[in-house]
């Protein structure tokens, strides 16, 4: 999908701000794809909007050092 990244560019100042039901034929349209085609067209602009790192694609460990305290 990294490719499509490439050949497509977000212009950002054409946007407009919206809800996501309000055209009845979008709504008719999203509702005929199927769930996978719906997962990879929400991945796709989450790509756009933040990027593509394939290191980032694994989840990330967190280490936290707690000292002990001595009574």
């Amino acid at each position: 999908m990294s490719d499509d990244l490439v050949r497509w560019r977000m212009d950002k100042t054409a946007l407009s701000a919206g809800k996501v039901g309000d055209d009845a034929e979008t709504r008719a349209f999203w509702r005929r794809q199927t769930p996978r085609a719906r997962l990879e067209a929400l991945e796709f602009m989450r790509q756009v909007m933040y990027g593509y790192d394939p290191a980032a694609d694994r989840l990330q460990r967190v280490l936290t050092v707690a000292k002990l305290e001595r009574r």
